[in-house]
């Protein structure tokens, strides 16, 4: 297996529907390391963070297998906006681009608040925060789905997210990333099937808006 993380904006293999690039995870990862990967999982265009490839037939049916049968832990962070529950759990339906309508089940616990001084609309501050996120299913963009579906949209996330926060983020810190990051993940090995816990740093852009939004500590 190889894990990589994953920036913000790119593909994880061509598809008929982004014309707009020819750069490729799969290709750009074959090139560095020589050898044939086939991704064990998704990870959206727009999100960043730990994707999971495996380098023969035997432990990417393995692996598939473990996501499909939810026995893989994943993590995410995000930075949305208002102040969040503690912690909540979005059990929320989500229908697929084929027209089927599956169960979605998303926990989340507050990691951190901050306010600043910002006015929004008829608010005189604008108020964010950093959630931990772990998607019990994997359905197709579920979590910017569900926040959105709970009014916490996730900052820069288009076409889910909050037009007019997009719009102050990109005006304001020039801000054109989504700040979804997958920053852990846990399984068990395809041939030891020992417990392994792997970490993916945030991103420059998650960082900046971490430092800019005044999320301390």
């Amino acid at each position: 297996m190889v894990a990589i993380n994953k920036p913000n904006g790119l593909l994880v293999h061509r598809s008929p529907i982004a014309t707009n690039t020819n750069t490729f995870a799969v290709q750009e990862l074959r090139n560095q390391i020589g050898l044939k990967v086939s991704p064990a999982h998704r990870l959206d265009r727009k999100t960043s963070g730990i994707l999971l490839f495996a380098l023969n037939t035997e432990s990417l049916t393995h692996l598939q297998s473990l996501f499909e049968n939810r026995t893989v832990d994943k993590t995410y962070h995000a930075i949305v906006r208002g102040y969040t529950e503690n912690e909540g759990l979005i059990d929320y339906p989500l229908t697929n681009d084929k027209g089927k309508t599956q169960e979605a089940i998303t926990r989340y616990k507050t990691l951190k608040r901050t306010e600043i001084s910002v006015p929004f609309g008829k608010h005189a501050t604008s108020r964010y925060s950093l959630v931990e996120v772990y998607p019990e299913t994997g359905r197709m963009h579920q979590i910017r789905k569900h926040f959105a579906h709970i009014l916490h949209p996730i900052i820069g996330d288009r076409p889910h997210g909050c037009n007019k926060q997009n719009k102050l983020f990109l005006e304001k810190w020039n801000l054109t990333e989504m700040l979804l990051h997958a920053i852990e993940i846990e399984f068990e090995h395809p041939v030891s099937g020992e417990k392994i816990k792997l970490k993916a740093d945030y991103q420059s852009e998650f960082k900046r808006m971490l430092g800019s939004l005044g999320f301390r500590g």
